[in-house]
């Protein structure tokens, strides 16, 4: 039986072989023989290893031990069943594990004690721990349910998936204030209360006696690689004996930096009792190229060993931490708001969204040219997405490294209080027209060879893989999108075209069937196929651009028999077709999810290099349009006109209205088309976030 240290037998001991022990950390303690008294700070729910061997007498052969009733033992190899307790034989090898089931109430109020006898059982020496047991736990929401639960085995590991585990933090890339403004996260101080609610909240938990044994600390801390990734606040505010008895002081005074960059390490106070202490944990960049996203915060209890030396930790807890990925918004999902230009000469266009906008019930901002300074590329400055976790969840822009004139709206404008900012910086002379992020698409969610992407796939042009000239996405920007990792991006060829974005020849429209989408692909084979339709129906002489100012009229028959024309668009035909392949295989699509619209293209002198031909829409592309619900803006094409009615517009209409979508078609041409863009260059759409949570991925 397990024994009192002053030879008692103890009424609650249990024997030594039926000692449950956790299977957890386990750290070597030194037993001293005749010393002065050993203190020792046991930390709940770990054990403690003592070598009986190490720390015997020279000549010792048994051993006995003795305990307090709120210590646990056990001897390893276990003693036999016939072995007197009281004299143990002593094996080279033998160990005392120790263990104690509950916090102590006072310091040093647990003992055990290890005496050695010689051949004949004479006393030999004796060995006395003076013990304090502790609880500490550092708690996050591991199993993601919005609440902190307390020690949950998983918290300090990550896996994805419905079943999964792991904290998700999120990047404090939005700003409290709304003038002189910057993100959070560039703060070294918390300016508002009310930017806690964008970090994730990790609490110490302790149990123990009022205080710790002279020279034992806690301290919490961060690896070197980590320090830029990562910052922690902590509340000064603290629960005594009760979790119920909070006290709270909401002054922004009252949340002292713990770490960052500067302070990989530092002593967080233990308060004694019953206690919780709170910290607020924030994300400071997103994942990338050098960064995977994963953080670990760690809590270590250090023992003193003599006074002038280091403490050594004796019980460490990690907490792990994913970063929130940047999550696009497809066609698919409702909008919120619209966002267009405002310039000198789009009075035309802007009547007209206005009218699609209101009709469709969604809100619009306007950009004013104070602020766009005759910019009116609203789709190519940047991208709206957003960062989810379960405790919080806002809008984040992307702002492109093109940095037209436009270029301080997204921080200006939309940089405010839970509407967050992200960008990349690239060197000039890396940035080309690839980089509007009208070259930035998402698809909706989709199934490819049995692979779920709930999130849909991210979408961008890039130069043909052989090409030697090609233009591409900058490196930086692709490396950000690769790493958010839960909408993998699928690389398509838009170096073709004079502009180079995949919204001149592609889109996406919800669809109440199939797989709840169509893909739009512009055609200029579908282009052909419908004037030789009019010319076989006698309508050779209806006229494109007709009525249109400073723009010459041309006749169906004129445009069928420019064989320069049609040898231009069997290249960029080709050219589509390449992509439409890679869209089937990388979205799993069969044809019967695309439908081909009548567009046609022209061929156009590089600027740069008059050696280069590249593309350009001959008439507006109907493809590069916004989708408000089952409400589409499209850029009006001004085609011939069949009993009245521009053929273009009657063929769009009937593909579209198959599936329910209503056509409003827009007049860019003056102010957008003739500029060498269309309604969705000119326009951006902030969409409400998927409903599917990214942690519960399969990855």
């Amino acid at each position: 039986m397990a024994s009192s240290a002053d030879g008692r037998d103890s009424s609650d001991a249990v024997e030594p072989g039926r000692m449950k022990f956790s299977s957890g950390y386990c750290r070597t303690c030194r037993l001293e023989v005749e010393s002065t008294t050993i203190s020792v700070v046991h930390v709940v729910g770990t054990s403690l290893k003592a070598d009986l061997n190490r720390s015997a007498p020279p000549s010792s052969k048994f051993f006995s031990v003795k305990c307090t009733a709120g210590v646990q033992y056990r001897i390893n190899p276990p003693p036999q069943e016939t072995t007197d307790l009281s004299h143990i034989p002593l094996n080279g090898n033998s160990v005392l594990l120790i263990s104690m089931g509950s916090a102590s109430q006072h310091e040093n109020d647990n003992k055990l004690s290890v005496q050695y006898y010689g051949e004949n059982k004479e006393v030999l020496g004796k060995a006395v721990l003076h013990l304090t047991a502790v609880e500490i736990s550092l708690d996050v929401d591991a199993d993601r349910d919005g609440v902190v639960e307390k020690n949950n085995t998983n918290k300090g590991s990550w896996k994805w998936g419905p079943n999964g585990h792991g904290a998700i933090l999120l990047v404090n890339c939005d700003s409290e204030r709304t003038y002189w403004k910057k993100p959070d996260s560039e703060q070294n101080h918390i300016s508002k209360v009310s930017d806690l609610k964008d970090m994730s909240l990790m609490v110490l938990r302790t149990r123990g006696p009022p205080k710790l044994p002279e020279g034992y600390k806690l301290t919490m801390h961060i690896s070197q690689g980590h320090a830029e990734s990562v910052r922690v606040f902590r509340s000064k505010g603290k629960t005594t004996n009760a979790v119920s008895e909070r006290v709270y002081d909401y002054f922004v005074r009252d949340y002292p930096l713990v770490l960052s960059a500067k302070f990989l390490s530092r002593e967080v106070p233990y308060l004694g009792g019953e206690a919780e202490m709170n910290f607020y944990v924030e994300g400071l960049r997103f994942s990338d190229k050098d960064f995977d996203g994963l953080i670990s915060i760690n809590l270590s209890l250090l023992e003193p060993i003599s006074p002038g030396l280091p403490e050594t930790p004796i019980f460490t807890d990690t907490a792990v931490f994913r970063v929130a990925p940047w999550i696009m918004t497809p066609n698919t999902l409702e909008p919120e708001e619209v966002f267009v230009c405002s310039t000198k000469d789009n009075y035309q266009f802007l009547k007209g969204m206005k009218n699609l906008v209101a009709r469709s019930g969604y809100k619009l901002k306007i950009c004013h040219e104070y602020v766009n300074r005759g910019d009116r590329w609203m789709q190519d400055e940047l991208e709206f997405g957003y960062i989810d976790s379960p405790h919080h969840i806002f809008p984040v822009v992307l702002d492109s490294p093109r940095d037209g004139k436009m270029q301080d709206f997204p921080y200006h404008e939309l940089l405010g209080p839970d509407f967050g900012y992200v960008t990349r910086v690239a060197h000039r002379r890396d940035v080309s027209s690839l980089d509007s992020f009208g070259n930035l698409e998402v698809s909706p969610p989709v199934t490819v060879n049995g692979k779920n992407y709930p999130l849909g796939r991210i979408i961008i042009g890039v130069a043909f893989p052989t090409a030697t000239k090609g233009r591409n996405m900058t490196q930086v920007v692709q490396d950000f999108l690769w790493a958010q990792k839960v909408q993998e991006p699928v690389a398509l060829f838009s170096d073709w075209l004079l502009v180079g974005h995949v919204d001149e020849f592609m889109t996406f429209v919800p669809a109440a069937d199939r797989k709840g989408f169509r893909l739009l692909l512009a055609s200029p084979d579908a282009g052909y196929k419908l004037f030789r339709g009019l010319k076989n129906n006698g309508h050779g002489q209806a006229k494109l651009f007709e009525g249109l100012k400073d723009e010459k009229p041309k006749t169906v028959d004129e445009l069928l028999s420019d064989t320069s024309l049609e040898a231009e668009n069997n290249y960029v035909q080709s050219c589509i077709d390449w992509n439409r392949d890679v869209l089937k295989r990388e979205l799993g699509l069969d044809d019967e999810d695309i439908i081909d619209l009548p567009i046609l293209f022209k061929l156009v002198v590089e600027k740069q290099d008059r050696t280069q031909f590249r593309a350009v829409a001959y008439y507006p592309d109907m493809v590069n349009m916004i989708v408000l619900g089952k409400n589409l803006g499209i850029p009006k094409p001004f085609g011939p006109k069949v009993n009245g009615r521009c053929a273009l517009e009657a063929e769009m209409c009937s593909l579209m209205e198959g599936l329910g979508l209503n056509c409003t078609f827009i007049d860019d041409f003056a102010a957008y088309h003739k500029l060498l863009g269309e309604v969705h260059c000119g326009s951006n759409v902030r969409r409400k976030p998927f409903d599917f949570k990214w942690w519960n991925l399969e990855m």
